[in-house]
């Protein structure tokens, strides 16, 4: 899709938990949720340009919404994108350091 060329429309926000964590001490490996339309050339070009760092892959999946029950009702969460995108040997982001 040639509609999200701005990165602040691509990535919607980081996502730290212990396992995004440890894949980013382990691996040099963070994680993102991301719009649901980007591809992974999208992803790619909006790190690079967001945080000047070079990217060697991107893998991404759609995290299904969970089912939740409100009195009788079922109620379904919206789906979203994430991205586990692999940094070069040596670059980091600097805003997960912190964490």
């Amino acid at each position: 899709m040639k509609f999200l060329r701005d990165p602040y429309q691509v990535i919607i926000r980081p996502i730290v938990t212990e396992k995004s964590v440890r894949l980013k001490e382990i691996e040099n490996k963070y994680t993102f949720e991301v719009h649901i339309k980007s591809t992974k050339k999208d992803i790619k070009d909006a790190i690079e340009k967001l945080f000047n760092v070079k990217v060697e892959g991107v893998n991404t999946m759609i995290v299904k919404g969970k089912r939740r029950r409100i009195g009788r009702k079922v109620v379904k969460g919206k789906d979203w994108k994430k991205a586990i995108v692999k940094l070069r040997e040596g670059d980091k982001i600097d805003f997960f350091e912190s964490i």
